[in-house]
């Protein structure tokens, strides 16, 4: 909409006409504003709409606005077509003609309703900056309402059509309110698109930022601030409903994994119990470690865990199954770590054995295989070795006795070579 500029004290008859056209072109563009704004889309939906809250304040006062803006261009319209009249009676205006146009032009000439009193006098000017106020003001609303209306309405729904997607699968692997926490963020996250919509709709405005420094109709954005705190909720509900669907693809071969860890657990246990009974009867005065059986509790959560997959209880599969192979594997390296220190006097006893034979492969080498000091006490060594039950702490001090002997004799024989081969 356009501004007039004041003209000066006493018009002549250039002024009044370049007047009354700068007046007729202000009355093209009035017009052309207020039928934009009788036909906007924002407009006809405010009017349409059960507003509540600010909206609808705010709008009852903007339709005023709106109705006084019409009477004021109706009242602007006739002043200038009375100026028209009075300068179209003669082609050469006369002074009384211009009088009367500089008062109808410049004066406080044009009567109106009031806002709130009975009337109120304007000049062309000032009715025209009065109306520039009013219009700005009604737009601004308008522009405002249907930018909200534009934006949040059909982002709501597009979520709200996730989110029954998301429903469904949900529910598919038993996700389900009151049966899981992403059960009941789903119904939480429904109620409030459900509210966050009506809201919307009904008051535009309250979800509306006004943007800081801006005089344009309508500058700011949309309020965001609930529906994206929704969205990221929802989002987290579709990773947690991805975790569970994995579950559902991969837990015949978890449980199926699982029940191999558990059996080779049991059966390093029994090899440890067995080992246990064969250290009893080979090996004497030695303390071995009794052998646990399997833990009967781990089988029951395994049958658990099948039940709830033949159930299709996924939600409930998917921590107990992480919790299970756990404990699977800890239950795994207990029956290997029972099963060495079950077996650590054998393994004493194999490496006795390993080094009485050793040294006497070495005594061979050096010519002293039939020394009978050493035949005497390897073979002492080696009845204590290969009976049963054989005493180890004996064992290891005949071995020990052997490799001693063995050692001594050893040494001899290099230093009589060393004497002999200085003597030649």
């Amino acid at each position: 909409m356009g501004v007039t500029d004041p003209a000066g004290p006493v018009m002549d008859r250039d002024e009044v006409d370049r007047a009354l056209a700068r007046l007729g072109q202000e009355h093209e563009a009035i017009e052309t504003s207020l039928l934009a704004l009788q036909d906007h889309a924002g407009r006809r939906l405010l009017e349409g709409a059960r507003l509540t809250g600010v909206t609808s304040r705010r709008w009852q006062a903007t339709e005023a606005q709106i109705t006084l803006l019409w009477g004021y261009f109706d009242a602007y319209a006739a002043a200038l077509r009375s100026a028209r009249e009075i300068r179209g009676r003669r082609r050469w205006a006369s002074r009384e003609d211009l009088v009367e146009l500089t008062e109808l032009l410049r004066g406080e000439s044009v009567t109106v309703a009031g806002n709130g009193r009975l009337s109120e006098s304007y000049s062309l000017t000032a009715l025209v900056d009065r109306m520039n106020e009013l219009y700005a003001t009604s737009l601004d609303l308008v522009v405002t309402a249907d930018a909200v209306w534009s934006a949040l309405p059909a982002r709501i729904d597009l979520l709200a059509a996730e989110l029954q997607r998301t429903r469904k699968l949900a529910h598919s692997v038993g996700v389900r309110p009151g049966e899981h926490p992403s059960g009941d963020d789903l119904e939480r996250i429904t109620r409030t698109l459900t509210r966050l919509r009506e809201d919307v709709v009904s008051d535009p405005l309250a979800f509306w930022v006004p943007a800081e420094g801006s005089s344009a109709p309508g500058g700011g954005r949309p309020d965001t601030l609930v529906y994206d705190r929704e969205a990221r909720a929802l989002e987290d509900v579709r990773r947690e409903i991805d975790a569970v669907l994995t579950v559902r693809q991969d837990a015949e071969a978890r449980l199926i994994r699982l029940r191999d860890v558990l059996s080779r657990a049991d059966r390093t246990l029994a090899e440890a119990r067995t080992a246990r009974g064969e250290v009893l009867a080979k090996i004497a005065a030695t303390e071995v470690p009794v052998v646990s059986g399997p833990p009967t509790v781990l089988q029951e959560q395994l049958a658990t865990a099948a039940e709830y997959r033949r159930q299709a209880q996924w939600h409930r599969l998917s921590p107990l199954l992480e919790s299970l192979e756990q404990k699977a594997e800890d239950e795994l390296l207990r029956a290997r770590e029972s099963l060495t220190a079950v077996t650590a006097p054998l393994a004493v006893r194999a490496e006795l054995r390993g080094r009485l034979d050793a040294y006497r492969a070495k005594i061979a080498r050096h010519g002293l295989a039939e020394d009978p000091f050493l035949v005497e006490r390897y073979d002492a060594a080696r009845r204590m070795l290969w009976s049963a039950p054989c005493d180890l702490r004996v064992a290891e001090q005949a071995v020990l006795r052997y490799q001693q002997l063995a050692a001594e004799l050893i040494g001899g024989a290099g230093a009589q070579e060393n004497r002999g081969g200085d003597q030649s």
